[in-house]
């Protein structure tokens, strides 16, 4: 339940030719404290709520807890959630072991594109594609829980 990912910011649009994936999500915030987040996601035909735990110091790893939920259950929490609902689209690329996520924002955030890779450790070596521009694992402004309350658009 200890999630090990890497964040990075992306420097053109050349990844959806990679794509083998993509879809829209919306998601919002029942709780963005920065000791734990409590997110309500739509993905597809599915609901999701999850429960993230602080990061460590380094950003790279924290807990995460995530059950799969009806859409009317999750439909009816977006009701509740704080203001400042994330839309995106993931695009999913396969590059060596790896799978990389890739979000493409809109609304308040449009413009912004980060990619996320998860680990199964902190050490594990990744294969950096063209499109892969600077690090920000650990930057907490691009956090989605940071994200819905300080979008992108305002910095």
């Amino acid at each position: 339940m200890i999630e090990i990912e890497r964040k990075f910011l992306v420097n053109s649009k050349a990844f959806k030719s990679e794509a083998f994936n993509s879809y829209a999500i919306k998601q919002g915030f029942l709780n963005s404290h920065k000791e734990r987040t409590v997110r309500v996601r739509l993905k597809k035909e599915l609901g999701y709520l999850t429960i993230k735990g602080k990061s460590t110091a380094n950003g790279l790893s924290r807990f995460e807890w995530e059950k799969e939920i009806s859409i009317m259950e999750a439909e009816s929490l977006l009701e509740l959630c704080e203001a400042g609902m994330i839309e995106k689209t993931r695009y999913e690329v396969r590059l060596g072991n790896h799978i990389f996520e890739i979000d493409e924002f809109f609304g308040a955030n449009k413009g912004l594109i980060i990619a996320e890779v998860e680990l199964n450790s902190e050490d594990e070596v990744i294969e950096y594609p063209i499109w892969l521009g600077k690090e920000v694992t650990g930057e907490v402004k691009y956090y989605n829980s940071q994200l819905s309350k300080n979008p992108f658009t305002t910095w």
